[in-house]
């Protein structure tokens, strides 16, 4: 049977925010007391290219409110995706940075 790698959140988010960095973007944290249920970053890359990013423990999933406010960013046109492991980081990066104007 395949073992299965756990990745926290804290190796997730700072994978995602260094290979972001790495290829000229931003990534930028988001918290709000406010209003909950926002996804965890908001990546802006130099092709145009912008993705909320929720951060998650592997194998975790969003909360219900979290799940809702995903839905109302995404009703809005704006893309959003959950990242539960590096890899997922590194191919969200691979995929965003090479998609045209």
């Amino acid at each position: 049977m395949k073992s299965i790698t756990i990745d926290s959140e804290k190796l997730v988010e700072r994978t995602l925010v260094d290979l972001i960095k790495k290829e000229g973007g931003l990534c930028i944290k988001l918290s709000s007391q406010h209003f909950i249920g926002l996804p965890d970053r908001l990546c802006l890359m130099p092709n145009r290219q912008v993705v909320f990013v929720e951060l998650k423990t592997t194998k975790q999933k969003p909360r219900k409110i979290q799940a809702y406010v995903h839905e109302k960013i995404r009703k809005l046109g704006f893309r959003v995706e959950v990242i539960d492991s590096v890899q997922g980081a590194k191919e969200l990066v691979n995929e965003i940075k090479n998609l045209p104007f």
